[in-house]
């Protein structure tokens, strides 16, 4: 993140919603990859997901930035701006969801064909 950036809706000492995408896990959906909004902690799923629920916390919220939520990612996106950092302030453990959660996940929930799902 850029030093004007600064921490603008970071509060790093929130730790996230839960190890899936509140909105997905609440109606027995699944998700492809998982999002953490950098100032509530709220965990919602990409916009590769078929329902975009980190797209529509932000547009719900106007909480500018998230996080990846895959393990080893640590790179930012900012709505607001349509910009991608590299890196930016460490959040609240857990980092991301635990290694063995599948992406697309959660287990038990995903179609077979979710790839032809996502590409429709």
């Amino acid at each position: 993140m850029t030093s004007d950036q600064g921490d603008k809706g970071i509060d790093a000492s929130v730790p996230p919603s839960g190890s899936g995408c509140v909105e997905c896990d609440e109606a027995g959906g699944w998700w492809f990859h998982l999002r953490r909004c950098a100032q509530c902690g709220h965990v919602g799923c990409c916009d590769s997901s078929p329902a975009k629920h980190a797209t529509g916390h932000f547009r719900e919220t106007g909480h500018p930035l998230v996080q990846s939520f895959e393990p080893g990612e640590n790179w930012y996106w900012d709505y607001a701006s349509n910009e991608m950092y590299e890196s930016g302030p460490e959040l609240a453990a857990p980092v991301s969801h635990p290694a063995e959660q599948p992406a697309p996940g959660p287990a038990g929930r995903v179609p077979a064909d979710w790839a032809k799902t996502l590409r429709a």
